[in-house]
């Protein structure tokens, strides 16, 4: 028996590759389907099984595809209704692999649909859990992104989650492997633990969801606290996992279209596309394309895609270095973005080797701008609320990121902005969308905020600690 857990930083999720005796199963998968097939190839093992926790919400599966190419059955677990041919297995019925076993553990909660499949060896002995998104180390999945208006609330599916848990789980075996479907950084828990995998002895012991004196009401109570708005294309990626999606490879071949910069201006300007640049930020402050979006490669790419893109089927040009136009497509697929229509031939180089019009954004340091008198300027804080409100640079207004678009009328054309974030990322993104709707005067604070605290303590001001999502 080989269990592996194949892990997305960027996203922090796990997807898993267990194989016994030539039979393999693939949970959770990513949208793109090569890794997994060649990990299969990689034992000369036949894919059998892709097993879904549930219809994810921050990432589209790639069960669709890796079940046409390898013959796998799609399984969920009870009251799932996919709008594809699957499995929708019975609570406590076991799918054999091999020699080894998975019996479907349905544990709603997080969704109606949510289930936890349990491993058990070649023996018959317990061995590990794989939760999805109703127990991760540390935390637990949030209930509030599957309410239907006059039918569920979130408190119901706390009140189910709660249920799930003490019945399902916590009964098991303190020396089994729990193997949740993220870690540390993702917006579907609240305070998970950055490591990937432990005991379930262990969660008994420092999960605050799992305490054994904690009642159902004090449960519910304290598993929606702290909770905030979910990303926009959460829903969105939820409904293309259960309702099905185009091809990854149509998706892929689509966007590995390389324009030059004649037909990179008419696509923009025919296709009325966004321009999103992929480039690292310091590449992209030293000039870039007027009009373009900055969000890096080398940032939490995906998810900020997800966050201020509002339409999932908006055309999209990007400009890339050669060697990552691949990676771009494939991660803009990972939440759902499947209208990528090319790419700029030759990159940046090749729009300033046309003499082509370039922009700048104006930066100056973090430890620059604390010798500033920046108390009486205009200084914009774009991390979340949270961030903000545990420490923040005295006389700074909080401008989240997350919620820029809706926070557009507050910004007034005839005011210097300075720009921080924790590191310079999130604000230079910033930076790009104040831009390009016309605000140019605007500067990014390089260093952000962890440079700005290595001044003087009275340069901050704390409040309450909150804990960041």
């Amino acid at each position: 028996m080989k269990v592996e857990q194949i892990y997305t930083g960027c996203l922090a999720e796990a997807a898993y590759y267990i194989e016994s005796n030539g039979e393999a199963i693939i949970i959770d998968p990513l949208r793109e389907t090569d890794p997994y097939i060649e990990r299969a190839k990689k034992d000369e093992a036949k894919i059998k099984y892709v097993l879904e926790t549930h219809f994810h919400a921050d990432f589209v599966s790639g069960h669709l595809d890796l079940a046409k190419k390898t013959g796998a059955t799609i399984v969920y677990g009870p009251t799932a209704q996919p709008n594809f041919d699957a499995k929708v297995a019975e609570d406590g019925e076991v799918l054999k692999v091999g020699n080894v076993s998975i019996t479907v553990l349905h544990t709603p909660g997080h969704t109606m649909e949510s289930s936890t499949y349990l491993l058990k060896d070649e023996e018959g002995n317990d061995y590990a859990i794989f939760t999805g998104d109703t127990l991760f180390l540390g935390d637990v999945g949030r209930p509030d992104l599957a309410i239907k208006q006059g039918e569920i609330t979130e408190e119901d599916l706390a009140g189910m989650l709660y249920d799930s848990l003490r019945n399902k789980i916590m009964p098991l075996s303190d020396d089994l492997i729990v193997y949740p479907g993220h870690g540390a950084g993702s917006a579907c828990g609240k305070k998970m633990a950055k490591e990937t995998f432990g005991t379930l002895g262990l969660q008994k012991e420092t999960n605050y969801a799992l305490r054994a004196d904690m009642s159902k009401e004090e449960f519910i109570k304290e598993v929606l606290t702290g909770l905030v708005t979910p990303p926009q294309y959460f829903p969105k990626n939820a409904m293309m996992n259960k309702m099905g999606y185009e091809s990854f490879d149509k998706v892929k071949e689509r966007g590995t279209h390389a324009l030059s910069v004649n037909a990179f201006k008419a696509a923009w300007a025919e296709e009325e596309a966004l321009v999103l640049d992929t480039r690292d930020r310091d590449q992209f402050s030293k000039g870039y394309i007027p009009g373009s979006i900055f969000i890096g490669l080398d940032g939490s790419f995906a998810s900020w895609v997800g966050a201020l893109i509002t339409d999932l089927k908006q055309p999209i040009l990007f400009v890339a270095d050669n060697n990552k136009v691949d990676e771009v497509i494939t991660r803009l697929a990972r939440v759902g973005y499947d209208n990528p229509i090319g790419y700029l031939e030759g990159g940046f180089n090749s729009w300033k080797e046309a003499k082509e019009d370039i922009e700048y954004v104006e930066e100056l340091s973090g430890t620059q701008l604390s010798e500033m008198d920046y108390k009486n300027m205009a200084v914009l804080d774009v991390r979340k609320k949270s961030e903000y409100d545990a420490e923040h640079a005295v006389g700074s207004e909080n401008f989240p990121l997350d919620f820029i678009s809706q926070n557009m009328a507050e910004i007034k054309k005839n005011t210097k902005y300075y720009l921080y974030c924790a590191t310079g990322y999130r604000s230079l993104i910033a930076a790009s969308i104040l831009r390009a709707r016309g605000i140019n005067n605007v500067v990014n604070v390089t260093g952000g905020y962890k440079e700005m605290v290595e001044t003087p303590i009275e340069r901050t001001e704390y409040v309450e600690q909150v804990t960041e999502l």
